[in-house]
């Protein structure tokens, strides 16, 4: 039997902390992004005698069944394995006087895995260094608006990449999530709710575009959009937070872009035009409306990271084009926060860009990549294969440059966690310098 044990103190109370993991979404929102787990199934609460279902999606898909058991109420909670990859596994949370938590681990791996033992004890610790590292920065966003009421969210979305994780945040905080299905946006679904944030939209990198694919592109948003504004009229929801995206300046080269900057030209600056366009009527009627212009969200469970990964994981990354193009980025986590001070931050109406302080160029985005995964950088993709690869998506999402500042978050207080870009991807990928 082996012992794991990783104990922080935070500047909460054991109550607190022992209701911020009673809440839905904790085990969501704990979980490292590079380990890439979902839950299949999910039975009751944590007082005990609850099953998970697990599937790790990775190289391997490791299921794991595990039940909620020596339930005390503010004190501790169990998870012990049924069937998984360990021959036993024991998880002991204990919550402990003066803000502290323990997690403890007794496992046994098993019959021929001794040669396991040095990565699974690595793996253990940078997965609770993580875990603890990101609930201490949840409590510190819930703590800004401590004073404020909780507020129920409906959120369009809610299963994508953004949507999830910021369900998870909300409910952990104790707000209200409500899960908006496309065709049924109505306001008798928002009935009670106090905000709207609007994540829907297809993705633009599903497909090779087309005119058919554009059209859906287009669609999937202008009418969701179009949808939640009118469903928001007479209703109790007062705000509406709705993506939009970069996109909107278009190819601008070495041009600071803020807020205040025009819009440019292209597919992508029409659509979000189009986009931000369709949530006036909401603001004409009373409405606070922040269009976040949302850069390159950068996180190991999904969006463009994951799929950089195995060309760079095996020596093939490289600039694209000429690599001086910049990126205008945001880690998952800052993204997700940035929408919540949305919803609360009063100040904040209209155009709000959600990017890192400072934009990287393509060539550094690579090769600090490289340099996070310990591998070389040295085969570019040529501005000529980008576009034979990808078509007019090439243009418009690769070879484009918006240097964006986030000028009006940083005006309303916001800050970041993760500011500078080595450090959110060593964070997202659990690869610690």
């Amino acid at each position: 039997m082996t012992t794991f044990v990783k104990r922080s103190r935070f500047d909460a109370s054991a109550e607190e902390l022992f209701a911020w993991h009673r809440r839905p979404g904790a085990f969501e929102r704990l979980a490292p992004p590079w380990e890439r787990v979902e839950v299949l199934e999910r039975e009751g609460g944590i007082e005990g005698g609850h099953v998970l279902t697990r599937v790790k999606i990775g190289p391997f898909r490791v299921r794991w069944l595990a039940v909620h058991d020596a339930y005390e109420e503010n004190r501790r909670f169990r998870d012990t394995q049924r069937s998984g990859p360990f021959r036993s596994f024991v998880h002991t949370h204990r919550f402990l006087p003066g803000g502290e938590i323990e997690d403890r681990i007794e496992y046994e791996l098993p019959a021929g895995g001794f040669l396991a033992a040095g990565p699974v004890a690595r793996k253990l610790a940078r997965t609770f260094d993580y875990r603890h590292s990101l609930l201490r920065n949840d409590l510190e966003r819930h703590r800004v608006f401590a004073g404020r009421p909780r507020l129920c969210v409906a959120v369009t979305g809610s299963s994508g990449l953004v949507g999830s994780a910021l369900c998870a945040l909300l409910t952990t905080g104790g707000h209200r999530v409500v899960r908006l299905k496309r065709d049924a946006i109505t306001r008798a679904a928002l009935d009670g709710a106090d905000a709207v944030v609007n994540l829907a939209g297809e993705n633009l990198a599903a497909h090779r575009w087309n005119e058919a694919v554009k059209r859906r592109i287009v669609e999937s948003r202008l009418a969701t959009t179009r949808s939640v504004v009118d469903a928001m009229s007479g209703s109790s929801a007062k705000v509406l937070v709705s993506a939009s995206a970069t996109g909107i300046y278009g190819d601008r080269g070495d041009e600071t872009l803020t807020e205040s900057s025009a819009p440019g030209d292209g597919f992508l600056a029409d659509l979000c035009k189009r986009w931000e366009d369709e949530t006036h009527p909401a603001r004409d009627r009373g409405a606070r409306v922040v269009n976040l212009r949302i850069g390159v969200v950068l996180s190991a469970a999904g969006g463009a990271l994951p799929k950089m990964l195995p060309p760079f994981s095996m020596g093939a990354g490289g600039v694209i084009g000429s690599g001086r193009q910049h990126v205008s980025w945001i880690g998952l986590d800052d993204l997700v926060y940035a929408i919540h001070h949305a919803l609360f931050a009063d100040s904040l109406d209209g155009p709000a860009l959600a990017v890192a302080p400072v934009a990287a160029t393509n060539r550094y985005l690579t090769k600090a990549l490289g340099r996070v995964l310990r591998r070389p950088t040295i085969l570019p993709v040529p501005a000529f294969a980008a576009r034979a690869a990808f078509g007019e998506m090439a243009d418009a999402a690769l070879l484009a440059s918006q240097r964006c500042r986030p000028a009006v978050l940083a005006a309303s207080g916001f800050r970041h966690s993760h500011p500078d870009l080595e450090q959110v991807l060593r964070w997202t990928l659990g690869r610690p310098a």
